[in-house]
């Protein structure tokens, strides 16, 4: 055996796989938007930021398996929130949980680079085990976030059918071949993840307010479903936008659970019932 084998990461794909079979299938956001922080009774501030922030990870990272914090969210305190976001993630993944970066990153060359080295870099203060891109600069404007992933054994999640009505008008355009721009995208995932086992690390986003995703979404990765809760989907509407891919949805609630704090105790009871709910779901 090489010493690369021996030392080899282990795929984000094979870890999330395993995180949802042992810990359920449910990805919550830590979105400290100001509305969100008044309604815990906090100032919109960084004394705010950091206690909403250490709320969430203190009462969820041991427990579910994702956690996925919206980089905006921190980035709009300057370098004070960004430290605060670097230490949240790094004590999601002491606690156990994967780290989603919810940055939507997406650029040519040098530039997107430089996103991958800051968030699926090892050395880098915010690595994260998975990263969101944006992939209508062309799939292959990806390449570094996609090297620099499977070097250090993270994932990306690339935005494809969207839960914003907006998306439609780009994602559902038809492109050359006469697919859809959002089939395009999932087909290159495909390839990515072509012989992985359990499961790829490409990933893809595809809403759970779709109703019916009208596309192929076999790509042997995981499909992060934004829009349970607030936005109005629930657990039971995952079999009717997956189909037989449901078995790899991550849902991803916000909202639905951090509306339960700042009691840490009600935001574990909220996220086991989204967890128990999709359990559920994707049995039936």
């Amino acid at each position: 055996m090489t010493s690369s084998a021996i030392t080899a990461p282990e795929p984000f794909g094979a870890r999330l796989r395993h995180a949802m079979d042992t810990r359920g299938p449910l990805c919550v956001g830590i979105d400290p938007h100001a509305s969100l922080l008044q309604a815990w009774g906090l100032s919109d501030d960084i004394a705010g930021l950091e206690r909403f922030t250490r709320t969430c990870v203190e009462a969820l990272a041991d427990r579910v398996a994702v956690l996925k914090p919206q980089s905006a969210f921190f980035e709009r305190f300057g370098s004070r929130g960004i430290a605060v976001l670097e230490k949240a993630v790094e004590e999601a993944r002491a606690a156990g949980a994967l780290v989603l970066m919810d940055a939507k990153r997406g650029d040519i060359g040098s530039t997107m680079g430089a996103y991958a080295a800051a968030f699926l870099d090892k050395d880098s203060p915010l690595f994260s085990d998975a990263l969101t891109v944006s992939p209508y600069l062309g799939f292959e404007s990806l390449r570094p976030a996609l090297d620099a992933a499977a070097v250090s054994g993270a994932g990306v999640f690339v935005l494809a059918l969207t839960s914003n009505p907006e998306g439609a008008e780009v994602q559902r355009a038809t492109a050359a071949g006469g697919g859809s721009l959002a089939q395009v995208m999932l087909d290159h995932m495909a390839a990515e993840n072509a012989g992985a086992a359990p499961l790829g690390s490409v990933g893809a986003v595809v809403g759970a307010t779709l109703g019916d995703a009208r596309a192929d979404l076999a790509i042997n990765g995981p499909l992060l479903a934004p829009g349970i809760g607030a936005q109005g989907a629930t657990p039971a509407d995952l079999p009717g936008v997956f189909g037989d891919s449901v078995r790899n949805v991550v849902p991803a609630v916000s909202r639905g659970v951090l509306t339960a704090g700042p009691d840490t105790g009600a935001l574990r009871d909220a996220a086991a019932r989204f967890a128990d709910e999709v359990r559920t779901a994707v049995a039936n």
